[in-house]
C-alpha cells in the first residue's frame, strides 16, 4: 500500500483567485514548492483533489481548466515535483451549464474523488494526510484514519476556530503547506 497527501489546489498550492482559469493568473503560494518537494522526498504520493465549480457556473470551460492543469503539472515537473494525479469536480447543483448541474458524489466535502484516488493508488489512509484551506478539504479525516491540516494564508484565527468547531479529531492547524509538510515529515513520520 502507498501513503499519500491529498492536496487542495486553490489556496493551498496556489494563491486563491476566485475561479482561477488562466495560466497568467496562477501564482504559487510562497513555500508551497518546498513543501511539496519535502513530502515527495519522504515518499508520499502527491494527489490533488479540487472542486472546480467555475465549470458548472459557466465562468470557464472544462478545456480551460485542463489547459491550466496541464500547465501546472508541467511547471511542477520542471521544479522536480510529480503530481500522481489531479482529481477534479466540475459540478455544482446550482450550475448554469446543464451538463454539470448536479448534486454529485465527487464535490467536496463528499468523498467520491478521494475514494477514486484510494482505489487507483492503493492508498493506506492511516499513513496519509489531507491538506487544504477549507474544512471541506479535510472531509476525509472525519470518518477515516487519514489525518489532516487546515491551513490559512490569511486569517489564522478563523481557521483555528474552524478546526476547534469541527468534529474532526485528527485535523490540526498549520500556517501553510510548507509548515504542514515540515510537521508531517520531521515530527510525524518521514525522517
Amino acid at each position: 500500500m502507498n501513503k499519500a497527501v491529498f492536496l487542495d489546489r486553490d489556496g493551498t498550492i496556489n494563491i486563491d483567485k476566485a475561479y482561477l482559469s488562466k495560466v497568467e493568473d496562477f501564482k504559487h503560494i510562497p513555500g508551497a514548492i518546498e513543501g511539496l518537494k519535502m513530502l515527495q522526498d519522504a515518499g508520499y504520493l502527491l494527489i490533488v483533489i479540487t472542486n472546480q465549480s467555475g465549470i458548472a457556473r459557466g465562468y470557464y470551460s472544462e478545456e480551460d481548466f485542463l489547459k491550466l492543469n496541464n500547465w501546472m503539472l508541467s511547471d511542477l515537473k520542471k521544479k522536480g515535483i510529480k503530481i500522481a494525479k489531479v482529481y477534479y469536480c466540475p459540478h455544482h447543483p446550482n450550475g448554469k451549464i446543464e451538463k454539470y448541474k448536479m448534486d454529485c458524489n465527487c464535490r467536496k466535502p463528499k468523498l467520491g474523488m478521494y475514494e477514486e484516488a484510494i482505489e487507483d493508488f492503493d492508498i493506506d489512509l492511516s499513513q496519509s494526510f489531507a491538506i487544504g484551506d477549507k474544512i471541506r478539504d479535510v472531509a476525509i479525516c472525519e470518518k477515516t484514519s487519514c489525518r489532516g491540516y487546515l491551513i490559512s494564508n490569511l486569517e489564522k484565527s478563523e481557521v483555528i476556530e474552524d478546526v476547534k468547531k469541527s468534529l474532526y479529531h485528527n485535523v490540526r492547524y498549520s500556517a501553510d503547506l510548507n509548515e504542514a509538510a515540515k510537521e508531517i515529515v520531521y515530527f510525524i513520520g518521514g525522517k
